[in-house]
């Protein structure tokens, strides 16, 4: 009978400076909201009243529509894009590449200002044979509204973007799943839509994510359109009126965190959704590497020349002995050699 081993007592390590920087940061907090809370040119009381004014919201709702707008067409047109930089024939490639090079290149407020200035730059548009009369032409100004000018422009220029993101995915996946889905006759199409985008879809959506919380905040730019309904651009002309701009711009600033933190939870999930199985995987390896690396059962009775682990005795009376894994089953032992190897006298 072994003595039982006394047992071991854990003392928590302690942390008395990260204590202290945690306390100090939590008293800096709460002296910055007490200041600001009694702090008058912050107008409380207008912040209150505009906050759900009729007005604000509306523009609210023009700034998802901007949002959602803009990045569905960004991210069709990114995938485009994106196909095209891996496309094997150069001149599509130098064209995709050419795109991401100009709208990659240039401010976002620049391009803007250029769609805003399209009925200048082109004041019709014709519908015709090219260096002919044309069937058919439309005023630019009458025929686009600013509000598409700006889904336009912040969508040419987030697809810019977006076919980096999508490429990356893409080339995420091992080429050997093209190599399996091209031997099982799928057609390129159906590799895509059914073995390559949703391997990369967990590589796409955490920077797209982050993409479009970046487009809900670049829509506050559409005034270079110009674009006046958005919620920041409501939320000037109001505070054009009453001389009180700090009050608006925290009502601005407290629905755009409102939306931000809907779509960061929606990204949460989607995540979740497509990282369906990677840590379970981890998990399921690191416990087979574990089982591999511990004793091995054999039933072949007890074998010379090895030592078994404690509880063995129980397993060596059912006829399997557990041994140390270094061993090979079933080792012949020599009739001139002892139990331990060595050569008899």
């Amino acid at each position: 009978m072994t003595e039982e081993s006394e047992a071991i007592r854990a003392v928590r390590l302690r942390h008395p400076w990260r204590v202290l920087a945690a306390i100090v940061l939590v008293l800096l907090l709460a002296l910055f909201v007490l200041d600001a809370a009694n702090r008058p040119a912050f107008g409380w009381a207008a912040f209150a009243q505009y906050l759900f004014d009729p007005r604000i919201m509306q523009a609210a709702l023009n700034t998802l529509a901007l949002t959602v707008y803009s990045m569905v067409a960004g991210v069709l047109l990114g995938v485009l894009l994106a196909i095209m930089r891996l496309s094997p024939n150069p001149v599509v490639k130098s064209v995709a590449w050419l795109y991401l090079w100009v709208f990659r290149g240039t401010p976002v407020y620049v391009q803007l200002v250029f769609w805003g200035l399209l009925a200048t730059i082109y004041a019709t548009i014709d519908i015709g044979i090219p260096f002919t009369a044309p069937w058919i032409q439309f005023e630019t100004r009458d025929t686009i509204d600013v509000f598409w000018l700006a889904v336009i422009g912040l969508a040419l220029n987030e697809a810019a973007y977006m076919a980096e993101i999508v490429r990356a995915g893409i080339m995420s996946v091992d080429q050997g799943q093209n190599e399996a889905a091209t031997a099982l006759g799928m057609s390129w199409t159906k590799t895509m839509r059914r073995v390559v985008l949703p391997q990369a879809m967990r590589i796409i959506i955490p920077p797209t994510g982050n993409e479009v919380i970046s487009m809900l905040k670049t829509t506050s730019l559409v005034a270079a359109v110009p674009y006046s309904f958005d919620l920041y651009g409501r939320a000037r002309d109001i505070s054009a009126a009453t001389f009180d701009p700090i009050p608006l711009l925290l009502v601005a600033s407290a629905w755009y965190l409102a939306f931000t933190s809907v779509l960061m939870v929606g990204q949460y999930f989607l995540e979740k959704r497509f990282s369906r199985g990677i840590g379970m995987e981890r998990q399921t390896r690191r416990g087979s590497d574990a089982g591999r690396s511990g004793a091995v059962t054999t039933a072949t009775g007890p074998v010379p020349g090895v030592t078994t682990t404690a509880g063995a005795s129980s397993a060596a009376g059912s006829g399997s002995v557990e041994t140390d894994g270094n061993e090979p089953e079933n080792r012949p032992v020599d009739p001139g050699q002892t139990p331990t190897g060595k050569e008899s006298g």
